[in-house]
């Protein structure tokens, strides 16, 4: 039997998702909800820590190997388009070679998750420009 505190959580959440579902796609709530790659990478082959102009602060962790991300994880203390953007960006990076990934701009990571509003295109700024900071670091 559920309390009513959890009951009333059920209810805020529902209502949050719903209010959600007017504004994103379902791969931007999804990522949100559901974010792939989130964590760090104890000894990573390349990292890169950013903090965009709202605030919001990204972490990448890159694995590589003969020039390819084999892993890719992020950590955010930022909003849900930020936690969507990072785990978008991780899952289009894994795989690629450093000068195939360092093309996942902000526009690719736009159309991705299928467009995000004015106000949240930033995020998608954040995490492209995290990856780039981290195979830069590699780089060097």
């Amino acid at each position: 039997m559920s309390s009513d505190f959890e009951k009333f959580a059920e209810r805020l959440q529902e209502e949050i998702l719903e209010d959600a579902r007017k504004h994103y796609t379902e791969i931007v709530i999804d990522n949100w909800m559901h974010p792939r790659n989130l964590g760090k990478i104890e000894k990573p082959d390349s990292y890169a820590r950013i903090t965009g102009p709202c605030g919001d602060t990204m972490e990448f962790f890159l694995t590589i190997k003969s020039n390819i991300i084999k892993e890719c994880r992020f950590l955010t203390d930022g909003c849900g388009t930020s936690i969507a953007c990072g785990s978008i960006v991780t899952e289009l990076a894994k795989g690629k070679e450093l000068n195939q990934a360092v093309g996942i701009t902000q526009e690719i990571v736009l159309k991705t998750c299928g467009g995000l509003l004015p106000d949240d295109e930033h995020c998608a700024l954040l995490a492209s420009n995290t990856l780039i900071e981290a195979i830069r670091n590699y780089k060097r």
